[in-house]
């Protein structure tokens, strides 16, 4: 439809669109428009403060070097500075206090009035404790390995039993330290129950210095490969009592050596803490 007039002396022709097909682009327009607003869920999403994120930064950071450190060496110094913290950092000291607070909760570090913060190592008798609740954990771990494996699970259980095991007079302890801790680890994965490793990977947090210690004493890099041989071909011959049996015993070996060679060091933390 077309309507022609004249306006100043100018004619002009406007083309006039029919209703129907008027209400046909206003319908279009506004799906446009409602698919715009239902847009998915990243558009919802508010930006991420930058304070909760340095917070959660600072205190993974913080975390992981507590976990790297040797804390029980009898010379190591525990005391944390919060200044050289925050120097080496380069952030303030307030994140830094948030992130040990969240620590001390997690038994990581203890907040002594007037006198610092300091890593809190355990005592004998907490390390102790751990090691008998995780041969437990670990023991019922490889009892639901043998019947829910696969043999491809297990074959990757022995690639890591065997990485050090032909050569393990020569192997570096830190470098076996933590394929031992893998080993163990991986047995608790294997198990299939969530649960159950996220247990011990709690309880873990807490045991990768006494590892490391307990695998620079005495001979038992060597003693721990044996031992992990033999639980390696239980648990492909699909034995769970034996392999239930092998792995609390060989956890269990770690209580006696610590509990027969730490009395001095748990002496000397006596000392220190009065």
């Amino acid at each position: 439809m077309s309507l022609t007039a004249v306006a100043y002396g100018v004619w002009y022709t406007t083309y006039l669109q029919p209703i129907s097909d008027i209400r046909r682009h206003t319908v279009q327009i506004m799906r446009k428009a409602s698919r715009r607003v239902q847009q998915p869920i990243s558009v919802q999403l508010r930006p991420v403060e930058t304070d909760f994120s340095l917070k959660g930064h600072t205190y993974g950071v913080l975390r992981a070097a507590i976990m790297d450190m040797d804390i029980y060496d009898d010379d190591i110094d525990l005391r944390l500075d919060e200044r050289q913290l925050a120097e080496q950092l380069g952030i303030s000291r307030t994140p830094i206090r948030e992130a040990l607070v969240k620590l001390e909760q997690e038994g990581f570090v203890e907040i002594l009035p007037r006198k610092g913060v300091y890593v809190k190592p355990k005592t004998l008798e907490e390390v102790l404790e751990m090691v008998v609740v995780w041969a437990a954990l670990e023991s019922m771990a490889a009892r639901l390995v043998t019947t829910l494996a696969t043999d491809d699970d297990i074959r990757t259980l022995r690639e890591l039993g065997v990485k050090h095991g032909s050569d393990s007079n020569r192997a570096d302890i830190a470098e076996y330290s933590e394929a031992n801790i893998l080993f163990h680890q991986r047995i608790l994965e294997l198990s299939k129950c969530s649960l159950l490793k996220e247990t011990a990977d709690g309880l873990l947090q807490h045991m990768y210095a006494v590892r490391r210690r307990a695998m620079r004493e005495g001979d038992r890099v060597n003693r721990s490969v044996v031992d992990h041989m033999a639980i390696i071909e239980a648990i492909e011959n699909r034995d769970g009592d034996l392999a239930a049996m092998l792995v609390r015993d060989h956890t269990l070996k770690l209580h006696a050596h610590i509990n027969k060679t730490w009395m001095a060091y748990s002496r000397r933390s006596l000392e220190k803490t009065n």
